[in-house]
């Protein structure tokens, strides 16, 4: 007979220990940021049980969301709708669904070895823009290790996770694409727990909380030592590594703001599918967008008459496409360009607010 009441115990062993990325970093020097970082455990370990115990099972996988507005990983996308999904190399999946006006629509399989070494290599892309859309909006990708005679997502035998990216510019007047997945093949339903299904994923959760957890950390030590009050992180195969979607160009950094300080970006804007900027904390988690305006993209900010546009960061409003730093005064940064042309460096500098 199964021990649970020791399973459980480990289990909490083992979280207890994988906290020590955040409860030992010294990015944190505020009151707020430390219960931040709880906050941010509960989260990894909520999106931990969601990834390897509830939705596990890649012979009958489902959709579920590692982001968004209360749960948040490595400077999570505002703007973007995240669908996840545990596959496998050893079946073959059937994605359907309606395309919705969503500006930006696109799936990746990844092996996920955040729990590892902090990767998420690419396996497989595909864009909505690449898939046969029949006029009614309905759409059917194959997701396989061989390519068949139709819409494709390439898997690899290491594949582990399916991601759905949704990108708004404007959620008033957008439709978000409903997206289903399926296993080819697969009748019946999911097996009931087994002794060695609730062992792995005990033992799994709090490996992504420490692997997640101590991946994010480096890098807001790096961008807070490298790229201070500056977004110029030129050099993308860092975010390739960690599972970053190949059609953007990441632009990270670290704000920092005194009492009566502002941090004021102007950039010129390329050619391109849209872009966006955010605010998070030092934990790279995004600040609260359901209710301060933490960030801005093409469809939401005001120009200047040259074509540039001028973004402020402050804890007060400003004139020019404010940022509230909801009381923070100090966290990481993103600009994101998606599929640009070509990748201005927006120019930063402190001015008095």
């Amino acid at each position: 007979m199964t021990d649970t009441a020791e399973l459980w115990r480990k289990f909490c062993a083992d979280l207890q220990a994988a906290g020590e990325h955040v409860l030992s970093a010294d990015l944190a020097t505020t009151e707020l940021e430390r219960l931040e970082g709880l906050r941010y455990l509960t989260r990894l370990t909520r999106i931990g049980l969601d990834m390897h115990l509830e939705n596990a099972d890649p012979a009958f996988p489902s959709f579920y969301q590692a982001s968004h507005a209360t749960t948040k990983i490595g400077a999570d996308n505002p703007d973007n709708f995240y669908q996840n999904a545990t596959i496998s190399g050893a079946y073959s999946y059937r994605i359907w669904g309606k395309r919705g006006s969503v500006p930006i629509l696109s799936f990746a399989t990844k092996a996920n070895r955040y729990a590892i070494d902090g990767s998420m290599a690419s396996t497989g892309e595909i864009d909505i823009r690449d898939v046969d859309v029949a006029d009614d909006g309905n759409f059917e990708i194959i997701v396989s290790r061989d390519q068949p005679n139709r819409n494709w997502l390439p898997l690899e035998a290491d594949s582990s996770i399916l991601i759905v990216r949704q990108t708004f510019f404007d959620r008033q007047v957008e439709t978000p694409a409903q997206v289903f997945i399926e296993a080819l093949g697969q009748s019946g339903s999911p097996s009931p727990l087994t002794p060695e299904h609730i062992e792995a994923a005990l033992t799994r959760v709090p490996a992504f909380v420490s692997g997640t957890s101590g991946i994010f950390r480096q890098w807001a030590e790096l961008f807070r030592t490298e790229n201070k009050n500056a977004l110029n992180t030129a050099d993308q195969s860092m975010f390739v590594k960690a599972g970053g979607d190949p059609m953007i160009h990441y632009l990270h950094g670290w704000w920092e703001l005194a009492d009566g300080e502002a941090l004021q970006i102007i950039t010129p804007i390329p050619e391109c599918e849209g872009w966006n900027f955010q605010i998070n904390n030092v934990w790279m988690e995004s600040l609260d967008y359901r209710h301060h305006n933490i960030h801005t993209n093409n469809g939401l900010a005001s120009l200047n008459d040259d074509g540039t546009v001028t973004v402020t960061v402050s804890a007060k409003p400003q004139d020019t496409n404010w940022i509230d730093t909801a009381g923070h005064s100090k966290g990481t940064m993103l600009w994101r360009w998606t599929g640009a042309k070509s990748h201005p460096i927006p120019k930063a500098k402190i001015i008095k607010a």
